[in-house]
C-alpha cells in the first residue's frame, strides 16, 4: 500500500492509545518512511518490498527514522499542541516508536502483500492472506474510527486539564 492509506488508521488508533509511551507522530510517519523503499524499488523495476519490510530491515529504518525526527521535535511539539495533545518525548522514545511505526506497517503489509518476507532471511510468510485484502481494507477503517474517538478523548481531557491547570498546558 504505497503511501499508507491504510495504514493510517492503524497507526492512528495506537499511536493515540499509547501516546504516553510512544512519540505520537514519529509512529504514525514511520509509515511513510518505511514505504520510500516502495516508490524506489517501483521505479527501478525491482520487487517492490524489499529488506525494508522485514521486521530486521524495519528496525534499522524504523531507528534510522527516529534518530532523523528528533532535530524535529520542537516541531512536533507544536503540531501536537495545534492539535491539543499533550506532547513529551525523548531520544529513545523517539528512536523506539519508529521502529514500532514501521514493524506496525510491515505486519499490515505483510497480511496484505505477496511479496512481503517478514521473517527475512527466512522465506515464510505466515501471515499472508490470513485475512482478505478487502477484510484489511475494512480492519483499517474500523481503526481509523476507533482512532477519531481515541482522539475526541484525548482533546476533551486536554481541554479539560488546560482548564483546571491553565500552568501546565500552556499553548
Amino acid at each position: 500500500m504505497p503511501f499508507p492509506t491504510y495504514h493510517f488508521g492503524p497507526s492512528t488508533f495506537f499511536g493515540l492509545t499509547l501516546r504516553k509511551w510512544l512519540d505520537v507522530p514519529v509512529f504514525i510517519l514511520a509509515n511513510v518512511a518505511v514505504d520510500i523503499e516502495v516508490l524506489f524499488n517501483y521505479n527501478h523495476h525491482w520487487p517492490v518490498h524489499g529488506y525494508a519490510h522485514t521486521l530486521l530491515g524495519g528496525a534499522v529504518v524504523g531507528a534510522i527514522w527516529g534518530i532523523a525526527a528528533y532535530p524535529l521535535r520542537h516541531f512536533f511539539e507544536k503540531m501536537m499542541r495545534i492539535l491539543r495533545i499533550p506532547y513529551q518525548t525523548s531520544f529513545w522514545t523517539m528512536v523506539t516508536s519508529g521502529v514500532l511505526g514501521v514493524w506496525l506497517h510491515v505486519v499490515i503489509d505483510a497480511i496484505y502483500h505477496w511479496d512481503v518476507r517478514i521473517f527475512w532471511p527466512g522465506k515464510a510468510k505466515p501471515l499472508w492472506q490470513l485475512l482478505s485484502q478487502e477484510q484489511v481494507k475494512i480492519v483499517c477503517l474500523g481503526f481509523f474510527i476507533a482512532a477519531a474517538v481515541i482522539y475526541a478523548f484525548a482533546v476533551t481531557s486536554y481541554m479539560k486539564q488546560k482548564k483546571a491547570n491553565p500552568d501546565k498546558t500552556q499553548g
